[in-house]
């Protein structure tokens, strides 16, 4: 048998709660769309800022999956 071959996307995932919830809805939507996800890293945390406040968070993580055959 070959040796896996990996791909990696950069979905990028937001949220008014938090930085977690906002990775966590990156990697429900690629894995809706993507097969074989088997890790994550962050490579970006930004938001936005209202009245002095943190209004909301943006994760880009780099996701990686095992390509099929």
């Amino acid at each position: 048998m070959a040796e896996p071959v990996h791909e990696l996307v950069d979905p990028v995932g937001s949220s008014g709660v938090s930085v977690s919830d906002a990775i966590r809805t990156a990697i429900a939507r690629a894995s809706a769309a993507v097969r074989n996800i088997g890790w994550f890293g962050v490579v970006e945390v930004r938001g936005g800022v209202s009245d002095g406040k943190v209004a909301h968070h943006r994760v880009t993580p780099k996701v990686g999956f095992t390509l099929d055959g």
